[in-house]
């Protein structure tokens, strides 16, 4: 970073967080797990901030598990709304810049091409409805990400899954009517930490780039591992049993308009990571 900064993340020992905390130098970056600071505990959330006095605060904290989301969504908007808005009242007492990571599941899915920032939000689920409560806490000044189908070496994700259950020689089934953008947390990292260097401002989709189905990453994952993508078939969103409790988007790709405009660059394609990354999972 041009500019030293003190940089607090939150939801530590996330997959987005643990790259993170990588792309900044680890001298001045403090990144505190649930364990340490529950956001949606507004006393301890000053008092951390307080404390530790950081220029920049990024949330990665969420309660992220969509379908559990329906049944406790008190637990959701305690941590993905009221938890932003401690935050953002605690950086704006120590004069910290807010970066907020929000989701694609702000949309309804139905506008027929890809996201750009200004579009209007219309979430259909509980975990979208908190996340975009979340997003509304943010001040002017602060930074908003949406991202999507994160994924990478740390965590659990969708990646890992299918790894695994290919590597069992397991039939798998993905759904072909739901589109977007898988986004490798190692390269989300670098360009939100790009944004931060330059000291942007406002609201940026960031994903790697080349808009899939489920169906078809789950295709182009066993590629990478050097087996046949038919061991994997396609299914629809009306098919799947037991049904999903949320409703999830049907194509809520984001198209990273802001970057382009900023002359930021862009996450590089899902292809070109992948082999990295599945060469990583699979040794």
């Amino acid at each position: 970073m041009s500019t030293r900064k003190r940089v607090l993340i939150t939801g530590g020992g996330g997959q987005l967080a643990t790259d993170l905390a990588t792309a900044f130098p680890s001298m001045d970056t403090i990144v505190l797990k649930r364990g340490q600071l529950d956001v949606s505990r507004k006393a301890d959330v000053h008092a951390a901030i307080q404390h530790y006095k950081p220029n920049v605060i990024i949330n990665t904290a969420a309660f992220t598990n969509v379908d559990k989301c329906e049944s406790n969504d008190g637990i959701a908007q305690s941590t993905n709304s009221y938890g932003v808005r401690n935050l953002v009242q605690a950086a704006d007492q120590a004069g910290a810049q807010m970066v907020q990571i929000s989701t694609d599941y702000v949309f309804d899915g139905t506008l027929g091409r890809p996201y750009i920032e200004s579009d209007i939000t219309n979430p259909l689920s509980v975990y979208g409805k908190t996340k975009l409560e979340g997003e509304k806490a943010v001040r002017e000044g602060d930074l908003l990400v949406r991202t999507s189908w994160l994924c990478g070496t740390h965590g659990s994700n969708i990646l890992k899954t299918i790894i695994a259950l290919a590597q069992q020689d397991k039939a798998l089934t993905f759904v072909n009517d739901q589109i977007g953008h898988p986004s490798f947390t190692s390269d989300i990292a670098l360009v939100i930490s790009n944004l931060i260097d330059v000291e942007a401002k406002g609201t940026f989709h960031v994903t790697n780039q080349g808009a899939v189905s489920w169906f078809e990453f789950a295709q182009t994952v066993l590629n990478s591992m050097g087996r046949s993508p038919a061991q994997v078939s396609p299914t629809t969103t009306a098919e799947l049993r037991p049904p999903r409790a949320a409703v999830r988007p049907a194509n809520a790709a984001l198209q990273n308009d802001a970057l382009q405009w900023a002359g930021l660059p862009l996450a590089p394609h899902f292809q070109e990571t992948l082999p990295r990354l599945v060469k990583d999972l699979c040794g």
